[in-house]
């Protein structure tokens, strides 16, 4: 089968591997119909490099289910599904507590185990989550960025009528925007530097956008809320920067939640800091997209309402390829050549 390995630093290449066999009577193939990039695949192909050298890369997958092993009843050849790629020990304590968000030996497929940008994957049967037929398998590709929102959506308390900043309108940013109108936001503020993106935002349902090349965020989201903030701030840019300038966008007992990862040292200001303890801020961390019953409500919850299409995720989709284009691609986003947003492969297709 194709596949798109990664070798190190800005070395993807497009090449032959064995097809996964089911070596655990738990697991299933799939046959991967569409998987997406994410931001988190192009900080590594761009800065960190490979768990493994030559690893299958990729992990935001739909497909079909080729095979099951002998003990999977839930799920037969046909079925059409999105894959969960988070893989727990099981064994740690946060697993013991059904904390699987926090196991200690979180990993995904793509990183030590091989990934979804092939023709065929190998994962566990309870790391499939079954398609209703109103879903199709771009939207489906994409279950995981949303449920990965989501799940940072849950630890807040953020109740109808709030108003909630998204810092980013990256592909997880413009997902938060259509969150937190699904959460009831009766404003909701989308912040970049790109002015395309944030017209994008505009249409999925942003109140108001902000380009912090205008000035200080902080000070565009004061005029724009009369002095007071927002009640809810998500960080989802993952710059060095934005994650010391979400502190000043909320108001005295806001909140704020970091989903970007700054691969960077984050270096805060005193007046950013400061609005942490002056305004007795609280402040989440939110890691991937799982909880109990494994994988969690995350994924039901984006499922049922990107069946209901209040999640939609096609204006976000720029780019749908066959995989033979992936290093090509993979370096036109290092190099920022062209505008793309999120980009689909299709392993079956040729060149």
């Amino acid at each position: 089968m194709y596949t798109l390995k990664l070798y190190g630093k800005r070395d993807i290449r497009y090449e032959q591997a064995e097809k996964p066999q089911i070596e655990s009577s738990d697991e299933v193939i799939v046959k991967v119909k569409a998987v997406g990039i994410c931001g988190s695949d192009i900080s590594r192909y761009m800065k960190l490099g490979p768990y493994v050298e030559g690893m299958i890369f990729g992990h935001e997958f739909s497909g079909v289910i080729e095979s099951v092993g002998e003990t999977v009843n839930h799920l037969k050849p046909g079925d059409r599904v999105a894959g969960c790629p988070a893989l727990y020990c099981g064994e740690c304590d946060s697993c013991k507590k059904s904390e699987f968000a926090r196991c200690e030996n979180l990993t995904v497929i793509g990183s030590i185990y091989p990934g979804a940008f092939a023709e065929y994957v190998k994962l566990p049967a309870e790391n499939c989550v079954k398609l209703p037929d109103s879903v199709d398998f771009d939207t489906a590709a994409m279950l995981e960025p949303s449920a990965v929102v989501l799940h940072g959506f849950y630890k807040t308390a953020i109740q109808p009528g709030a108003d909630i900043a998204v810092m980013g309108s990256g592909n997880i940013g413009l997902l938060a925007v259509q969150w937190a109108k699904i959460f009831g936001a009766k404003n909701v503020y989308a912040i970049d530097i790109d002015e395309e993106k944030l017209t994008l935002a505009k249409r999925l349902g942003a109140n108001q956008v902000i380009n912090s090349k205008d000035g200080l965020v902080y000070d565009q989201i004061m005029e724009l809320t009369n002095g007071k903030g927002v009640d809810l701030a998500l960080e989802a840019a993952g710059s060095v920067i934005t994650s010391a300038q979400v502190f000043s966008l909320c108001k005295k007992g806001g909140a704020v939640v970091f989903l970007g990862i700054p691969y960077g040292d984050v270096k805060v200001e005193r007046f950013y800091f400061e609005k942490i303890v002056r305004n007795e801020l609280k402040v989440y961390g939110s890691w991937n997209a799982i909880s109990a019953p494994f994988p969690g409500r995350e994924w039901e919850t984006s499922l049922q309402f990107m069946a209901e299409e209040k999640i939609c995720v096609n204006e976000m989709i720029s780019h749908c390829l066959p995989l033979s284009k992936g290093p090509e691609m993979f370096e036109a986003i290092a190099n920022k050549s062209e505008p793309i947003d999120k980009v689909i492969f299709y392993p079956e297709l040729t060149r």
